[in-house]
């Protein structure tokens, strides 16, 4: 198998299962019409992830090889299917591997599910392993790209479960906490949120620092797990009241 035939397997797969109905209702999930798909199911996707996966001649190497024109062609499932099987070949990630996936963004990575794919079940994987370090996303803050800069935040989440300093994984993000784009302010939030969880102290001492100063929507995430009274300390209209 070659990396076009890769390619046909899962288009055809895809337009034999095509499902006008679940585009229509998959399309109210994403703004800018950025939805461009066959309407597959979540089942569909994982039973054809796995179907994959057997095939001995699927190499990640043979993946990433097709991976940039399935980008490209942007049906949404496509990229989805490829994600997940690159996903599950990890044992094979390289240095090589990461600087690859770091120039799909260019391609045509222009959603938040396909960005937080690659943040959740695949970009973690490279630090976890110690193929790349934190500093390797540093280009990444001040990408073009608003979903590649989201991505950051979102990797950087499986490394809360880790001994690392949380100090380190604030410094890294402040950059983040003044970006002009709602879809970064979401995942900046959604990291600071879940640091919360395991070092309230520690995440609320950050979020005061940034609190007269980063968009409304990064705390409204941050802060959705904390009480109505521990909210109020970071609203901004509360804060501004404090200060008259």
């Amino acid at each position: 198998m070659n990396s076009q035939q890769l390619i046909n397997n899962i288009r055809d797969y895809c337009i034999h299962n095509a499902n006008e109905a679940n585009v229509i209702k998959y399309s109210r999930y994403f703004k800018e019409d950025l939805y461009n798909g066959y309407g597959l199911s979540a089942s569909q996707i994982y039973s054809i992830t796995k179907e994959l996966l057997k095939m001995q001649e699927v190499s990640l190497q043979l993946v990433l090889d097709a991976a940039s024109d399935i980008i490209k062609y942007g049906k949404s499932e496509e990229i989805t299917i490829m994600m997940l099987v690159v996903g599950r070949l990890h044992k094979h990630y390289s240095r090589n591997t990461f600087e690859h996936i770091g120039a799909w963004y260019a391609h045509g990575i222009n959603n938040w599910a396909h960005a937080d794919t690659l943040a959740m079940k695949i970009l973690p994987e490279f630090l976890l392993k110690g193929i790349i370090e934190i500093k390797d996303l540093t280009s990444w803050l001040s990408a073009g790209n608003k979903f590649q800069r989201r991505s950051v935040p979102v990797t950087l989440i499986k490394l809360l479960k880790t001994p690392i300093h949380y100090d380190e994984l604030f410094s890294f993000i402040e950059g983040l906490m003044t970006d002009p784009e709602r879809e970064v302010h979401q995942g900046t939030g959604w990291f600071l949120r879940e640091a919360w969880k395991r070092k309230p102290e520690e995440t609320e001492s950050f979020l005061m620092k940034w609190k007269d100063i980063s968009p409304r929507l990064i705390y409204q995430y941050a802060t959705e797990k904390m009480t109505a009274e521990g909210k109020m300390r970071f609203r901004r209209e509360h804060r501004l009241k404090n200060k008259e």
